[in-house]
Order: C-alpha cells, then sequence, then structure tokens
C-alpha cells in the first residue's frame, strides 16, 4: 500500500515536471488528464447499461408468465369478495328484520 502511494506521488511529480517546464503543452495534458478522468465514469455508465437491459429482459420474461397467474389470483380475489359480501349480508340481515318487524308494527299501530 504504502508502495503504491510512493509511486502515485512519483508520477504526480513527473507529470508536473513534464507539463510546467518551459515550453510544455499544457492543454494536451489537460485534454489527457479529462480523458483518464472520464473513463471510470464511462466503465460506470456501461456497466449500469448491461444492468438497466437485464432488468428489462427480466421483466419482459415475467410479462410473458404474470398474466396466467394474475388471472388466477383475480378469480381468487373475486371468490374472497363474494364470500366477504355473503358474510357481511348474515351478519346484519336479523337487525334489519328485526327494524322491518318494528317499522311494520308501527306502521299498523298508526304511531310515528
Amino acid at each position: 500500500m504504502v508502495l503504491t502511494a510512493i509511486l502515485f506521488i512519483a508520477l504526480i511529480v513527473l507529470l508536473n515536471i513534464a507539463t510546467f517546464r518551459d515550453n510544455a503543452d499544457v492543454g494536451r495534458w489537460a485534454a489527457a488528464s479529462a480523458i483518464w478522468i472520464s473513463i471510470p465514469i464511462i466503465i460506470m455508465a456501461f456497466v449500469f447499461l448491461a444492468v438497466l437491459g437485464g432488468i428489462v429482459y427480466l421483466l419482459m420474461r415475467l410479462l410473458q408468465i404474470a398474466p396466467i397467474y394474475t388471472g388466477k389470483a383475480q378469480d381468487l380475489a373475486h371468490k374472497v369478495e363474494g364470500y366477504a359480501r355473503r358474510a357481511a349480508d348474515a351478519a346484519v340481515k336479523p337487525i334489519i328484520a328485526l327494524n322491518g318487524i318494528g317499522a311494520s308494527i308501527q306502521a299498523f299501530l298508526g304511531r310515528k
């Protein structure tokens, strides 16, 4: 690790000497530096593109399979909804019947 740090420091010193000596072409060194800075960004962009392409491919495969299972899930949801509706109707049926009988008695007796 120390050897790598010394190597980088030596490289920086060598580049500074080569760049800022008399009649050095600073613009060319700046362009080379820009290229070296942009290379990791380009590599990461390609990695991101590959990951994104993989996700798109997997979603395409999933969407070919999904309609079968989403249809089954929708049928199950409709069945559960029917059972829940019947259970709710059965739970309130005695109360509605009693209210109906009470309203019929009040109407028969003429009370409001």
